[in-house]
């Protein structure tokens, strides 16, 4: 175990001047020496110094809008930040160099194949993902920064044990890197404040810090530049914090001031309310927005979890981005970008090919086809897939809206007027909840989870690519279903022992092996799925109890 010791002449409880400290508390694992770097660690120090207690702030303000809502209040458009979306002279700084053209990006973990296979995709962006894309074991986060610290250094090449090489082309996407929410920890680093008081680190300013601060410069020799989403956000201050995290970054590495640029996922029912007021708070570090899809219906179910039929949702598989609820959140973020010159972009249907079975792969490009001409068609600047397959047919359909433009930026969508109303019609959403759509969510959820415990956090299953967020959903409605004791279409009420059962025959079915995870991924579920309190993540109780390593 690596720590970074105060001066033995000082006394952390009495003295105000001890210096805050980073220990390592994780094992050694690949990458150790070069990302964890004396000298990275004194600047994750600095973040965790000035930032860390604002995060917990705000993590707070989270909770309490949360039992607003449980009691009955809905979201809002802010009359205190009226005057912000009212004035119509402002602008976000758009998108730095490199990042102009945004037709579609590939979204995928950092572990060193997948690092390949996405800078080989033909992709215009590479979104780098450390959150729902991966399972935040030790070895994947150090791991996944040495893979991008030589991926931006043309050193990523590799081959196999049985000899298959792994090479880079000459074309390359621009890279974007998505940390961990401020909701989650990083557990193998403590910090420890100037009263010596304890506590896991922030794993957003983690995952950004050691980032930016081994790659920052190389990104800019490049020709390119140091670009970030930003996931999770759920209002304006939040981001707020994210541009003084930015600001500190530059000065504290020697960056001109709004190098570092930032998409923000709109993902949280929260944040669909204070889209440009986000904007406004980032706007010197801000290329756009992203309609974080998934994320977003869980953010509808977790927030109003217990409000009544009103916002119970059917079936995963019913809830399309046609529904008018999920049509009215996309089309306001469209016309909200372009209003403030910022690139809008969609994204990302699960549906992806099977190169073993034809007739799978035509039903997904179909799907996906139809999927990107309907974003492009809303003016959309560009989108996400999942699979390299999927890229020629994404770009297909934005080439046809866009032409010889980088983007569609000019289409203001004068025509969109979005209502807090419109947001939250759940109730239009329609269709209902079956058998099958129970037992599909728990089906997916377990095996989701088995994944990630073996630290794979991309998963495909049944033809679609599962992540932390579409497992999120999966899980929340099965707990919303038992506590509203929903009946599905076949007459069935779902109780929580319907719901055990449901578990131990999904459980009997899957494929067992020695090794596997299953019956931890059960008890994760039944702690996420069943507990009569909700947690917020189901990624908080799994990551603690399962992933954590002592050095």
């Amino acid at each position: 175990m690596t720590v970074i010791t105060p001066s033995p002449s000082r006394n952390r409880l009495t003295d105000p001047f001890a210096r805050p400290r980073l220990d390592i508390t994780g094992p050694s694992v690949p990458g150790t020496d070069e990302i964890l770097t004396s000298e990275a660690l004194d600047f994750l120090t600095d973040l965790h110094a000035r930032f860390a207690g604002r995060r917990h702030d705000l993590l707070l303000g989270r909770q309490h809008r949360r039992d607003r809502f449980s009691n009955g209040m809905d979201p809002q458009f802010q009359p205190l930040t009226a005057g912000i979306r009212a004035d119509p002279t402002w602008r976000v700084a758009g998108p730095g160099p490199g990042l102009e053209d945004r037709r579609v990006e590939i979204t995928g973990p950092t572990d060193r194949k997948m690092t390949v296979n996405a800078l080989n995709s033909g992709a215009k962006v590479w979104l780098a993902d450390h959150e729902d894309a991966m399972s935040p074991t030790w070895t994947n986060v150090v791991g996944g920064q040495l893979n991008l610290f030589d991926a931006i250094r043309g050193q990523v090449d590799f081959t196999t044990d049985e000899g298959r090489a792994y090479t880079v082309g000459s074309e390359t996407p621009t890279i974007v890197f998505r940390p961990r929410g401020w909701h989650l920890t990083e557990k193998h680093l403590d910090f420890v404040d100037r009263a010596g008081q304890h506590g896991a680190a922030s794993a957003s300013l983690v995952d950004a810090g050691l980032y930016l601060f081994h790659n920052a410069q190389a990104l800019i020799d490049s020709g390119r530049g140091p670009y970030l989403y930003l996931p999770k956000l759920e209002g304006y201050l939040e981001a707020r914090l994210w541009y003084e995290v930015f600001r500190f970054t530059e000065t504290y590495l020697g960056l001109r001031y709004g190098t570092i640029r930032a998409t923000v996922l709109i993902e949280t029912i929260t944040a669909a309310f204070e889209m440009e007021e986000i904007l406004y708070e980032l706007r010197d570090h801000c290329a756009g927005l992203n309609a974080g899809r998934w994320d977003y219906i869980f953010s509808v179910i977790k927030n109003f979890r217990n409000r009544g039929p009103r916002f119970v949702l059917p079936d995963r598989s019913q809830v399309t981005m046609t529904v008018p609820f999920m049509r009215a959140y996309t089309e306001l973020l469209v016309s909200t970008c372009h209003r403030r010159g910022a690139q809008a972009i969609g994204g990302m249907s699960a549906f992806i090919p099977n190169r073993r079975d034809p007739e799978v792969t035509a039903r997904a490009l179909e799907q996906v086809r139809a999927d990107k001409r309907r974003e492009a068609g809303q003016g959309y600047d560009g989108t996400w897939v999942a699979h390299p397959d999927l890229v020629p047919v994404a770009r297909e359909a934005f080439d046809a809206f866009l032409g010889s433009r980088v983007d569609q930026r000019d289409l203001l969508r004068s025509d969109v007027h979005v209502t807090a109303a419109e947001l939250l019609d759940i109730p239009s959403a329609g269709g209902s909840v079956t058998d099958a759509g129970l037992r599909g969510n728990v089906s997916v959820a377990v095996r989701y989870l088995e994944s990630w415990l073996r630290g794979v956090g991309a998963a495909a299953l049944d033809n679609l690519m599962e992540d932390a967020a579409t497992a999120e959903i999966s899980r929340s409605q099965v707990w919303q279903w038992v506590h509203q004791g929903v009946v599905t279409a076949e007459g069935t009420t779902i109780t929580d022992a319907l719901v055990r059962d449901v578990l131990a025959s999904v459980l009997a079915s899957v494929p067992r092996s020695e090794g596997d995870r299953f019956d931890d991924a059960a008890n994760v579920f039944e702690q996420v799925a069943l507990a009569e309190d909700f947690p917020t993540f189901l990624t908080v109780p799994a990551y603690t109890q399962f992933l954590v390593e002592r050095g």
